[in-house]
């Protein structure tokens, strides 16, 4: 096979794994993010040892004097003075060695060799590309191709990644707003929808922006033979959580300011109803149960001279404003774990409307129920037709993950995720944090996830917090971020076998998450004030020609 050549090799760059090499780059390949490679001769033959290009500056530059005026050109001047270089424009461009390819390991070694000086430096062919870039091919079971290698023509280059990584070892998708990291997870829901996949998700959709995923139901390029994605859409009043699935953690934490004597009585009251839950109605404690344990110890307590009502009172209204009025606590109904999770489906939990720290017990109690089922499952201790019966993996996206595990504060669903992304690979939980400040993102769950998709970050916080939590990105790629586009991403970790600079593909269902159009809605508004008015003035005309004709008959 024929390369292109397009530079020479100079020699080391400033670090040990960087090389120097010279080129004209008369059709501006050499971009920032493009792959090049140089061939390493030894005892097993020739090897493409493939490197990225970090940096690029050009050799020869014109005087400052040449600049100061911007009302002449540089060329002008150095002409005027004889100063006139006959030679092509040239650029020193620094890569960064990422090794040569090897099948057998899938995945890049690094040969400690760097080029010879004045060895030849060629661009890496597309076919080259889409063989060693990715895990899997676009298309065959275990794939999500999620877009295209920025550096190469639209759909040149597929980023295809592997299934199987992301949704076990989990995954991030961190973006500024308006960056495009909705879309991208959206893209990458339809990918695990499609027939070669046949997902089992779910989302926690804290706005509401997810409904739109519907749409593959009735789309042919999601269906094939008898299969057809099915989506289910819990609104809001339609989330519930059984009273007796909340721990002791929960109800201290949806109580708010509880005193010390208050959580003592909580916590006796709760521990009573624990120990009665094999006489309750079907072996469930309700809140009456609750609220009735509550008054039990009041009650014993007065018989002793021992005054709590004080503290019994304040437990109980807050029991009552919190969990009683609640559409979303019930004694009885609760989300059902065979409906939500199901291969083939993906289910959208809308918790916009629901209380954040309501949405946080909700994802709390029911990372927790998955856990316990899909363990139950793995060791044979549920059997079929049980709601604990899982006997597939599942994963699990959740929007504005610094919601559920902030940096700076102790909620109650930060514990369980950490919980699920540390054991979650061994029984088949994965999950899915998207977020816009992984700032405010408790760096332990960050650091879990072994995928990540990293698009537009401007805030220096933020910057720092993807370098000290993401292992497997360059600092080359984070110096990138600011400068990225609306839908450019950087993909690095395991499902790759490299990081890349990927363009998001156009989704196949319409975005639920554009922001609103200001103007136009001003603008709209207006139209609409005006409408009623000539509408108004028609019917009270046609009412005053009407009371007239009344008038002369």
């Amino acid at each position: 096979m024929s390369y292109v050549t397009i530079g020479t090799a100079k020699g080391p760059g400033e670090h040990p794994h960087q090389f120097l090499f010279i080129t004209p780059d008369e059709d501006g390949s050499c971009k920032i993010g493009e792959f090049v490679f140089y061939v390493l001769h030894g005892v097993e033959g020739q090897r493409p040892v493939l490197g990225r290009i970090v940096q690029r500056a050009p050799v020869r530059l014109f005087p400052d004097s040449f600049m100061a005026s911007p009302d002449v050109s540089p060329a002008e001047i150095a002409a005027a003075v004889g100063y006139v270089d006959e030679e092509d424009e040239l650029f020193e461009v620094t890569a960064s060695v990422m090794g040569h390819f090897d099948p057998g390991l899938s995945a890049f070694v690094n040969p400690r060799i760097l080029p010879r000086s004045g060895s030849p430096i060629y661009l890496a062919p597309s076919q080259m590309l889409s063989e060693v870039l990715s895990r899997r091919k676009v298309g065959e079971r275990g794939s999500a191709h999620v877009g295209w290698l920025l550096s190469r023509e639209p759909g040149e280059v597929a980023v295809a990644l592997d299934v199987n990584e992301f949704t076990s070892t989990h995954l991030s998708i961190i973006a500024g707003t308006g960056s495009g990291k909705s879309y991208l997870a959206g893209v990458t829901i339809e990918e695990l929808m499609k027939p070669h996949n046949k997902g089992c998700v779910l989302i926690a959709d804290p706005h509401g922006e997810y409904s739109t995923l519907a749409e593959m139901q009735n789309d042919d390029r999601f269906c094939e033979g008898d299969y057809r994605p099915k989506v289910r859409i819990f609104k809001p009043q339609q989330v519930k959580v059984r009273i007796s699935n909340l721990t002791l953690d929960d109800l201290r934490y949806l109580l708010p300011s509880l005193g010390e004597r208050m959580e003592w009585i909580l916590t006796e009251a709760f521990n009573r109803v624990q120990r009665d839950e094999g006489s309750a109605v079907d072996g469930k404690w309700t809140l009456n149960d609750l609220i009735n344990a509550v008054r039990d110890i009041d009650r014993e307590y007065a018989e002793r001279n021992v005054d709590y009502s004080s503290s019994v009172q304040g437990l109980l209204w807050r029991i009552e404003r919190q969990l009683k009025n609640s559409p979303n606590f019930d004694d009885n109904k609760h989300l059902d774990l065979t409906e939500l999770f199901q291969p083939g489906q993906c289910t959208v939990l809308q918790l916009n409307e629901i209380d954040q720290r309501d949405q946080q017990v909700i994802v709390a109690t029911l990372l927790r129920r998955l856990l316990k089922a899909r363990m139950d499952t793995d060791k044979g201790n549920s059997r079929e037709g049980e709601e604990r019966y899982i006997p597939y993996p599942v994963f699990c996206l959740l929007e504005e993950a610094h919601h559920f595990a902030p940096a700076s504060a102790d909620v109650v669903s930060t514990n369980i995720l950490k919980q699920v992304l540390s054991e979650g690979r061994k029984f088949g939980v994965g999950i899915g944090l998207i977020s816009q400040r992984p700032g405010k993102l408790d760096q332990d769950v960050l650091s879990q996830c072994m995928t990540h998709f990293i698009m537009r970050i401007v805030n220096p916080v933020d910057q720092g917090s993807i370098a000290s939590a993401v292992e497997s990105v360059g600092r080359d790629l984070l110096d990138e971020l600011p400068a990225l586009s609306k839908g450019q991403v950087v993909i690095a970790g395991s499902s790759l076998n490299t990081p890349v600079i990927c363009q998001t593909r156009t989704r196949l269902t319409r975005h639920g998450g554009t922001s609103l159009a200001a103007a136009e809605e001003w603008d709209k508004y207006f139209e609409q004030r005006d409408g009623r008015k000539r509408d108004m003035g028609v019917i009270e005309r046609q009412t005053s020609k009407h009371q007239l004709f009344r008038a002369e008959d």
